[in-house]
């Protein structure tokens, strides 16, 4: 192969990559749809006034999108008979909720502009409104993602931590994402808000030794060592509806709920970032901000790729 080749051909890549990086933008619907975004934070907002928890399950859907196949979707699929959609996968089975705000979501804006906005962008806008309709920060969402025609069981089952993840393998997992330990830390401050269910925590609140006995023996009476395991209760006990940084000083107070939550502070390298966060709820804001802006840019389908499904639930 010649010079002029490799040139033309490198030249062609970068243009490319160029493009597919341009194509997510603040202002994509700008024309085609510019009631999107409020018709998005309106039905958001509707959703967490009438049930506080729904604004951590939309946050929790849209974190569960992205790390299976990136921000496509794809996590609202049915099962088809060609395919095993991401809804029973370990993770997510009997725990992921808000489907049907994302469906409602979903119908209201193609009444305004038919197969213009995508599912999965409904998704990262409908995330970060969740967040600042409980207190939290605001960021700026770019746009222009596709849906996938397709979901993967297996890779929901491999690519998503667990609550008894340990702190190398929370490390690990967020690292094969592209994500620091640091952007890890400021993640997991989601667990400020929402509810987990006692088959998540009963381990912890048995068997674990980093727990806080009064908050383990409160624990346990709401979640028997048999039984019960739908049980829920708050990730962060002092502020469960607020988008704060509580949940930091819980974990120094060794009251985190899950396994996994309490590994950030338990004598690791994380430790010292979980005492930044607390002490400083400023740059948790900015961090999480940004670590979420990173997290929606997760391989998404641009340009032709993918296709923008009338329905969230299946292929068009």
């Amino acid at each position: 192969m010649n010079i002029s080749n490799i040139t033309v051909r490198f030249f062609s890549l970068f243009s490319l990559i160029g493009i597919v990086s341009a194509q997510l933008s603040a202002t994509f619907y700008g024309k085609t749809c510019p009631n999107a975004l409020s018709t998005i934070k309106t039905e958001v907002v509707s959703a967490v006034n009438n049930d506080r928890r729904m604004g951590a399950s939309l946050l929790r859907l849209h974190f569960h999108d992205c790390f299976v196949q990136g921000c496509d979707a794809s996590v609202l699929l049915d099962d088809t008979s060609s395919f095993t959609g991401e809804k029973t996968a370990g993770p997510n089975a009997n725990s992921l909720r808000g489907f049907d705000v994302i469906d409602t979501i979903k119908s209201k804006v193609e009444s305004l502009c038919p197969g213009v906005v995508s599912c999965a962008d409904i998704l990262t806008v409908a995330a970060r409104d969740s967040v600042v309709a409980l207190g939290g920060a605001s960021w700026t969402v770019p746009l222009g993602r596709r849906d996938s025609t397709t979901a993967s069981l297996s890779s929901a089952n491999s690519d998503l931590p667990g609550p008894t993840s340990s702190l190398s393998a929370l490390i690990s997992s967020f690292s094969n994402k592209g994500f620091t330990a640091k952007e890890l830390v400021a993640l997991s401050g989601s667990h400020t808000i929402g509810q987990a269910r006692c088959t998540t925590f009963r381990r912890r609140i048995y068997n674990d030794t980093n727990i806080d006995s009064s908050f383990a023996t409160s624990l346990q009476a709401n979640c028997p060592s048999v039984g019960g395991d739908s049980t829920l209760s708050p990730l962060d006990t002092s502020s469960p509806n607020t988008f704060d940084n509580a949940y930091f000083k819980n974990l120094q107070s060794k009251k985190g709920l899950l396994h996994s939550d309490q590994e950030l502070f338990n004598g690791g390298s994380t430790d010292s970032q979980v005492n930044a966060y607390s002490s400083n709820p400023a740059s948790f804001k900015t961090d999480f901000a940004n670590a979420m802006v990173k997290m929606g840019n997760l391989s998404p389908l641009t340009g032709s790729s993918g296709q923008i499904r009338t329905n969230c639930r299946k292929t068009n």
